[in-house]
């Protein structure tokens, strides 16, 4: 734990508490700054100490950074044992579920490795943090955010491992809402769309890792639609991760939140297209997608390039 609070408003006041995860940046980063702006006192956890200190430096002495890989179970262990002894009875108002990583790729040539990696990260990572700090919540009749995704609402290509990760977690959310209501904890998902954080630098990264791994057929069979990937990720949209922070503090004050909550058009919309009927929620998403594979070929020599491809 970094820095513990000296201020008299700290001293004459015993303020709510939350504890976000994957605070460096993005919509972990907003929403601690927000929160510590609304008077919370924060538990922001982080990776790295220059990321400590830059959101040390913009936040009050209330917040209190961690350093915390979310998939290493001992460090999970001994962050539950540093908020409780800081909490102490008045136990912990909130927790936000936020750290995760992108990863999408071809289905085909997808490295099982990669994918458990994500799972592990985005999916059993929120359950664990989860786990450790229910006893805290139970006192405080605390609230569970779970960052999850418009990609939760269903699969589209090249982002199936990462919409798998936030199916799942729907899953867990889903169950944990249920199973926790008898303590009056209300467990919530936020499934923002694009939103406008470094994300999208890590996602190219891994997306050129990920390439790297396939062979030259996959290029020769999914070129055009690889490369719509490429180019998609070199100029991101989305909006500002703020936005989520705002929706994220609404769930925290109001006296009954609800199930989910969407932030940014693009999530509205993916929610309005998965109520479609099926077949006519592919061919939608079809015709944004770059001809490729047989479809790239005329249906007269399609036979052929069948044949030499088996």
């Amino acid at each position: 734990m970094a820095r513990q609070s000296t201020t008299e408003e700290t001293r004459n006041q015993t303020p709510k508490t939350v504890l976000i995860t994957g605070a460096s940046s993005g919509i972990g980063r907003a929403c601690a700054l927000r929160m510590d702006r609304a008077g919370w006192q924060v538990f922001a956890t982080v990776r790295k100490d220059s990321d400590a200190n830059r959101l040390q430096s913009e936040t009050t002495a209330r917040l209190q950074t961690v350093q915390l890989d979310v998939t290493d179970a001992d460090q999970v262990k001994e962050t539950a044992r540093a908020v409780a002894e800081a909490v102490g009875a008045n136990g912990l108002h909130g927790l936000i579920n936020n750290a995760g990583i992108a990863g999408g790729g071809l289905l085909e040539f997808l490295d099982p490795a990669d994918f458990r990696q994500v799972l592990e990260t985005n999916t059993i990572a929120p359950l664990t943090v989860t786990q450790s700090l229910i006893p805290l919540l139970r006192k405080a009749q605390g609230r569970i955010l779970m960052v999850s995704s418009e990609a939760g609402f269903s699969s589209t290509p090249l982002l199936s491992p990462y919409s798998a990760s936030k199916f799942a977690l729907e899953a867990l959310t889903d169950g944990m809402r249920l199973e926790l209501r008898p303590w009056g904890i209300d467990v919530v998902s936020v499934q923002p769309g694009a939103i406008d954080t470094d994300i999208w630098e890590k996602a190219r990264y891994y997306a050129e890792k990920t390439l790297q791994k396939y062979p030259p057929g996959a290029f020769e069979m999914y070129g055009p639609l690889l490369e719509m990937m490429t180019e998609s990720l070199e100029r991101p949209r989305g909006v500002d991760p703020d936005k989520v922070a705002k929706t994220v503090q609404t769930i925290l004050s109001v006296p009954r939140p609800k199930a989910r909550y969407l932030v940014g058009r693009d999530a509205v919309f993916r929610r309005w297209l998965e109520r479609l009927p099926t077949a006519l929620r592919d061919k939608i998403i079809q015709s944004k997608m770059p001809k490729y594979g047989t479809a790239a070929i005329p249906k007269s020599d399609r036979r052929q390039a069948y044949s030499e491809e088996c």
